[in-house]
């Protein structure tokens, strides 16, 4: 007659399938948004007119790779994310954003013009952009609604005096 399990045995037993669920559900949002990219470098690739060997070449990554990144079956990293926007001819930010690297930013007329821009490369872009949502931020920040009344300012103590006239 075979030994019955004991509780502790069964309880190891839900963890490890616990476990294993979650793990499960990682490697499945992985592969997902590895999937996602891959069909999105395919749909841009097509959209080009560019073979798979030919933008393998101008990536500066093997043929088999860029097989499997489109696939599905591999996430590519952001440095080989940035060298196949150089050889689609699209922003990296495109497919940094595609991947989950990026949060999608609000388009507005002075990044798209960046984006579109050909005179410059993607790292110049970047900067730009990067430069351009700082000010954006601070002046954000410095609205006339968040700024104090004149008056109020005058009523602010000046600190050096306050301090200088202190007690010991």
């Amino acid at each position: 007659m075979p030994a019955k399990s004991t509780n502790s045995d069964d309880g190891d037993r839900e963890l490890s399938g616990a476990a294993a669920g979650a793990s499960d559900l990682a490697a499945r949002v992985v592969s997902s948004a590895a999937h996602d990219i891959g069909g999105f470098i395919r749909a841009q690739r097509e959209a080009a007119q560019v073979s798979m060997r030919q933008l393998a070449q101008l990536a500066g990554v093997s043929n088999p790779y860029l097989s499997q990144i489109e696939r599905g079956l591999r996430k590519p990293s952001a440095d080989v994310l940035a060298q196949i926007a150089k050889g689609l001819r699209v922003s990296s930010e495109v497919l940094y954003v595609q991947a989950g690297y990026l949060e999608q930013r609000p388009h507005s007329p002075i990044r798209d013009a960046v984006l579109a821009e050909t005179a410059i490369n993607e790292r110049q872009k970047q900067v730009l952009l990067e430069i351009y949502d700082s000010f954006c931020r601070e002046n954000e920040l410095s609205r006339p609604a968040a700024a104090p009344d004149f008056a109020e300012s005058a009523a602010i103590p000046d600190t050096e005096t306050s301090l200088g006239e202190q007690d010991d």
